[in-house]
């Protein structure tokens, strides 16, 4: 099996589901296309797929990493810490506080997926 191959249907899955995901679900879904594919190649082709950008990783309070696309808008969350309420914040309110950070510290942020956990306004009034 080629690792191409691999990663297509791996990038084909994030793009069909529209939603965070797991490593453990993305193989789920793979091997229902590749029924031999291992575990471990998946998680590899992960990896690379990270590396090269295409994927983003990120841990958002679920007990395990959860991958999306890169090539969509960017986008960042705020996480409940109670109820597991995901919200999603256009880049346009984080940008500036980024670059507030690499003009006050000389860093060039490379961070395309900020997750900020707190607790939600319902949670608050409980």
């Amino acid at each position: 099996m080629k690792k191409t191959s691999t990663d297509q249907f791996i990038l084909e899955t994030l793009s069909e589901q529209h939603e965070h995901l797991t490593a453990l679900r993305i193989f789920e879904a793979v091997q229902q296309k590749l029924p031999a594919i291992n575990p471990s190649t998946v998680y590899r082709a992960l990896e690379r797929l990270v590396e090269q950008g295409k994927v983003s990783v990120s841990d958002m309070g679920l007990g395990a990493a959860v991958f999306e696309l890169t090539g969509k808008e960017l986008h960042h969350h705020l996480v409940c810490q109670k109820c597991g309420e995901i919200l999603m914040l256009d880049d346009e309110l984080i940008r500036n506080i980024f670059k507030q950070l690499e003009n006050a510290f000389g860093y060039e942020i490379k961070t395309n997926h900020l997750v900020l956990f707190g607790i939600c306004r319902h949670c608050k009034n409980l």
